[in-house]
């Protein structure tokens, strides 16, 4: 699929498509350093098969989007600057994300869709519910949090393998791929193999491990969106394993609490990720959110 113009100047968000363009809008927005190949091929069968028309954007900075020409800035530094409270001027915010989603909409021609995010992708979708309401019919968001420095925190013992130094080589990149799925991944689900070929693949299609930081420091960078979570009206769903140590489930929680009536659903044994075993159930529940969310407004 081409590049198509963002809402930013300069930026161009690529992405794809499956489905029946007629069917019902699915846009399904990953998180941090991650291709679209995060969401993976034969789960976007089952919500095609689902009656849904699927769409997988690669976000900024990763894949073969934009990749904004941030200076020379020192990300790591800014990001620990901003956890401990020092306002800092990030060159892209998780506002900027969302209206690149939004940007990938007009380009289709949809005036609404039902959004799905994982991770970094849950907060991207919570700011287009917040910011740009008339653009989504339904919100899920799945192992994500507010915002809110006192929620969601990552668990210390995953820190130094997410923080270490960038991959320089192939080799690195998948062998990386695999430590961070052993460490954040569902105990007992993770496939190793998978892992591997999936690193290969991102790094093979696009390698720039530095796009991580900066979206990263986007995240930091950005407000709490608690207050605005409190003004989402469209049907909401809020997925989170009990076992995830990267964005602990306390930021679910608060996700499901911040939006009036939204659903929560726990899973137990899931960590940072969203395995096989659990994709028909995801799939249910997000094809009957989008039943409940109904038809868009006319006009």
């Amino acid at each position: 699929m081409p590049l198509t113009p963002s809402s930013a100047a300069g930026i161009e968000i690529w992405f794809t498509t499956d489905g029946d363009p007629s069917a019902e809008p699915l846009l399904m927005v990953m998180g941090l350093g991650t291709q679209h190949l995060g969401w993976d091929d034969d789960l976007v069968a089952l919500f095609v098969a689902s009656g849904f028309f699927v769409i997988r954007p690669d976000n900024r900075d990763v894949g073969l989007s934009t990749k904004p020409d941030v200076g020379d800035i020192k990300a790591l530094e800014l990001i620990i600057a901003a956890l401990s409270g020092t306002p800092v001027e990030a060159p892209y915010l998780l506002s900027d994300m969302a209206a690149d989603a939004v940007a990938v909409l007009d380009h289709l021609g949809l005036g609404s869709a039902h959004v799905v995010g994982a991770s970094m992708g849950g907060m991207i979708v919570q700011a287009m519910a917040i910011e740009h309401p008339d653009r989504v019919r339904s919100l899920t968001s799945i192992m994500s949090t507010t915002g809110d420095p006192t929620v969601g925190q990552p668990d210390a013992a995953v820190l130094p393998i997410l923080l270490g130094p960038p991959p320089t080589s192939r080799e690195e990149a998948v062998a990386r791929g695999v430590e961070v799925a052993r460490a954040i991944g569902s105990p007992g689900l993770v496939d190793e193999d998978l892992a591997r070929e999936k690193a290969g693949r991102a790094w093979d299609r696009c390698a720039y491990p530095q796009g991580t930081g900066h979206q990263l420091l986007a995240i930091t960078a950005s407000p709490p969106r608690t207050e605005g979570l409190g003004r989402v009206t469209v049907p909401t769903l809020v997925v989170h394993g009990d076992a995830d140590p990267l964005v602990t489930v306390s930021g679910g929680r608060a996700t499901a609490e911040a939006v009036p009536g939204a659903e929560l659903r726990i899973i137990a044994g899931m960590g940072h990720d969203v395995p096989r075993p659990h994709w028909a159930s995801l799939v249910d529940d997000i094809s009957a959110l989008a039943a409940r969310a109904g038809a868009p407004a006319a006009g």
